[in-house]
């Protein structure tokens, strides 16, 4: 069992910067894939970034490439979402997932432990 509780999340003006913090319990930590994903009133829930167990494999959506860094400390037991050169379009809650199968899953339904989500608003 894995609990997950995202911080972090604000309002911030466009191109600002913001970093979440995803903050796991248990001892089996660094087992897990972790995932951000992000969810707009009305639209679905969409994927971010995600990191594998050792965190050297990241993957992210093209439509945050070369502003987002997804990264992990596992003696922490804590994720992270580096987000530079905020967009209005970046509005959203904020989730991180963890995985305990695949290698660095980009689908919903390959995660099995989900957080509360944290806010992120970018005003224009």
């Amino acid at each position: 069992q894995v609990q997950l509780v995202e911080s972090g999340g604000g309002l911030v003006q466009a191109g600002g910067s913001l970093r979440l913090s995803c903050a796991a319990s248990g001892r089996t930590f660094s087992r897990y894939a972790m995932g951000w994903f992000r969810q707009d009133s009305g639209k679905e829930r969409e994927f971010v970034a995600v990191i594998n167990w050792s965190g050297d494999t990241t993957r992210y959506a093209d439509s945050v490439k070369g502003r987002f860094t997804i990264s992990r400390d596992n003696a922490k037991n804590t994720v992270y979402l580096q987000m530079n050169s905020l967009k209005p379009e970046d509005t959203a809650v904020y989730y991180c997932a963890a995985d305990n199968v695949g290698p660095a899953p980009t689908v919903i339904y390959e995660y099995d432990y989900w957080g509360q989500g944290t806010q992120v608003t970018v005003s224009s």
